[in-house]
């Protein structure tokens, strides 16, 4: 496929030259579209990482108890996090084809009430200790739908931004949903602070369900804010001028193959890279005897942080490029594989939480600031959210799905963390192979056009 016709929106968008397209998003319609995006990524988010966070700390012992050593139960745990993102490349077909032929306002409420109600079954279903295989089975249908929903939320949240905003500034406000997303992990992770502050006994009793019932207040929030908010300005122009795709799941694999698989290898080690430093932290933190209170912690600090970080390296791509700047992130993983996990078994309070301000606010901040506007701009506007649906879903199957549950049997076997570290190195490596190959979406001749324009 020829790359100027997908090439940032700049140059050519639907093969109209820039000054014959119509004007953008006014200035309200972009502020709408990016509160409406980044509320709607906490509240589906929160539910999302709920499980992650239960998955290691009381899932194993109630819907999973298997054996004798207690990270086969957190394993078994696992394999369910890991199934509900199996259903996130179906979840990302269905939304991708509802998203780019009904639009993108009406498959974003979709995701959040089947979110919504599947975290609220969570917190209502019976123990293994009360009805037996049926627990987890239940436990895992629930996983599975809210895999369905997580992929069509991600790429929909991003789009609604990003089809709104003026060129010149694309990267910063598209930066602003991961920013969601990181608030909702604040929240879970948060929220299961406050209630594991319960005796023991009580927590596991009936305290951990709270956070997964109280999500149902959030969402009903949540569907009245979607309400309100408008069609993105670019998927409201392929409508009006008949371009949109009849099959784009099937269209986007035809005619844009590489940009799919670019997606996919971006997403790759960044998806589980971040599933390592969120949901393996907390089970590797239990295995070492680091209290639970300072992985959750020092988790909630540097996801608060991440936010910050990902915003300036939103702004910065849009002044240097969405390339040079994925390229850091992807090589920051690489670097501090190994450091990571020296930091996180040191057993000392302020190392602890340098490990995870270093994986989570700085790495993951770089990469999530600057990616929701490279892989976006990677596909035309008409096959966009199905390509994003099925290559960046893909890849969280297999990048973020994975690794926990990876990360944990590696950890079961060897005993250590150093096979770990070394897994997070490869996962690592693979994004940084994956951004060489990328071609730069926003370059400095579409750069300058954009600064012009805004002016």
């Amino acid at each position: 496929m020829n790359p100027n016709a997908v090439n940032s929106d700049l140059s050519a968008e639907l093969g109209v030259p820039l000054a014959a397209r119509p004007a953008r998003a006014s200035t309200s319609a972009v502020r709408r579209a990016v509160t409406t995006a980044v509320l709607g990524q906490i509240l589906e988010w929160y539910d999302f990482f709920l499980y992650g966070t239960a998955a290691a700390l009381v899932f194993g012992k109630l819907f999973f108890p298997v054996g004798t050593d207690p990270l086969a139960g957190t394993i078994a745990a696992f394999g369910g996090f890991t199934v509900g993102f199996l259903a996130r490349p179906i979840g990302g077909v269905i939304c991708g084809h509802l998203g780019d032929r009904y639009g993108r306002k009406v498959t974003m409420m979709l995701t959040l009430l089947t979110m919504g109600v599947s975290t609220f079954a969570m917190g209502a279903l019976p123990t293994y200790a009360q009805i037996g295989i049926a627990a987890p089975v239940l436990l895992v249908l629930l996983r599975i739908l809210q895999g369905l929903a997580a992929g069509g939320e991600w790429s929909g949240s991003i789009l609604l931004i990003h089809e709104n905003a003026p060129a010149s500034k694309r990267g910063a406000l598209a930066a602003w949903s991961p920013s969601g997303a990181a608030l909702g992990f604040v929240l879970s992770s948060g929220a299961f602070l406050l209630v594991q502050s319960l005796p023991a006994a009580e927590f596991l009793g009936w305290g951990w369900r709270l956070p997964f019932l109280g999500s149902a207040a959030l969402i009903v929030l949540g569907l009245w804010i979607r309400r309100s908010v408008d069609e993105s300005a670019a998927f409201a122009e392929v409508k009006a001028t008949k371009h949109e795709s009849r099959m784009p799941v099937l269209d986007v694999l035809r005619q844009c193959p590489r940009e799919v698989l670019t997606v996919f290898g971006l997403r790759f080690g960044e998806g589980g890279a971040s599933y390592i430093f969120f949901a393996f932290s907390i089970a590797y933190g239990q295995f070492i005897g680091v209290k639970s209170s300072w992985i959750l912690g020092g988790l909630t600090v540097s996801m608060l942080l991440l936010i910050p970080v990902s915003l300036l390296v939103g702004h910065l791509t849009d002044k240097v490029g969405r390339k040079p700047v994925y390229l850091v992130g992807a090589l920051a993983i690489v670097v501090i594989a190994w450091p990571y996990f020296v930091l996180l078994g040191s057993g000392e309070y302020w190392k602890v939480m340098a490990a995870l301000v270093l994986a989570n606010s700085l790495t993951l901040g770089i990469l999530e600031g600057a990616q929701p506007a490279f892989i976006s701009e990677l596909l035309p506007v008409h096959l966009r959210y199905s390509g994003l649906g099925i290559g960046r879903e893909l890849a969280s199957v297999l990048g973020g799905g994975l690794s926990p549950m990876i990360a944990t049997g590696l950890l079961a076997h060897y005993r250590g963390a150093g096979p770990v570290a070394v897994y997070l190195g490869a996962l690592g490596l693979v994004t940084v192979i994956a951004t060489g190959c990328a071609r730069e979406t926003f370059p400095r001749a579409a750069r300058l056009a954009a600064r012009q324009q805004s002016e």
